[in-house]
């Protein structure tokens, strides 16, 4: 299964801003934004031309396939799905994404973030509705319940991560911390997905 394997730091300051690529670390000083200052590379460079339309346009539409851990051809799609639904395209594709399998565990607190849940899904330790999934990439609907396998190993995976949580879950997920489920309580609306990102600017980017 293809994914990103280089440096998450490097990505979190070339955004210039946290992406929340590896979980409680990036809430802590010792994260690369709050300590360093500037795009990765020698700083001897760091003088850099003003970016073009082109240039802001490509970085919102980065942004967003590193916080959510997807490929070009694989955010492609979602995006041509985005355009086909109803109402706003750039809505409709950061709450496809959101809905993501991977990302519902990070968000409920079961991983210590997106990455590490697309582990937890792919090694079997989540279900939905009671049955193994392992596809990271499962669009979880509302009304569906995300659980963890009834075994000692994935129940103590999930119960470390859940004791070392910051924040609180989302309005659109009922988090149970006894008995390790979130249900999905209805779509998530665009104020209630935390990335700060000017999807507009990426509809126009993948539109062109």
């Amino acid at each position: 299964m293809a994914r990103e394997t280089g440096p998450k730091c490097r990505m979190c300051r070339r955004a210039g801003e946290r992406l929340f690529l590896r979980g409680a670390r990036c809430h802590g000083p010792n994260c690369a934004v709050a300590r360093r200052s500037g795009p990765p590379g020698p700083q001897r460079f760091k003088r850099r031309r003003r970016p073009t339309e082109y240039g802001v346009r490509l970085r919102e539409k980065q942004k967003v396939k590193q916080h959510y851990g997807v490929l070009e051809r694989q955010f492609r799609l979602y995006f041509e799905e985005a355009d086909r639904l109803p109402g706003n395209t750039g809505e409709n594709l950061l709450v496809l994404l959101e809905r993501r399998l991977d990302n519902v565990v990070a968000r409920a607190g079961f991983a210590f973030g997106i990455g590490h849940a697309r582990q937890l899904v792919t090694h079997g330790h989540i279900t939905v509705n009671g049955k193994k999934v392992d596809i990271p990439s499962y669009l979880v609907r509302p009304g569906e319940v995300v659980g963890v396998k009834n075994r000692d190993k994935s129940r103590k995976l999930v119960k470390d991560c859940l004791s070392g949580a910051i924040g609180s879950p989302p309005s659109w997920l009922a988090v149970d911390g006894e008995a390790l489920t979130a249900r999905m309580a209805n779509i998530p609306a665009r104020d209630e997905i935390p990335i700060e990102v000017n999807e507009q600017l990426i509809v126009e980017f993948c539109s062109r």
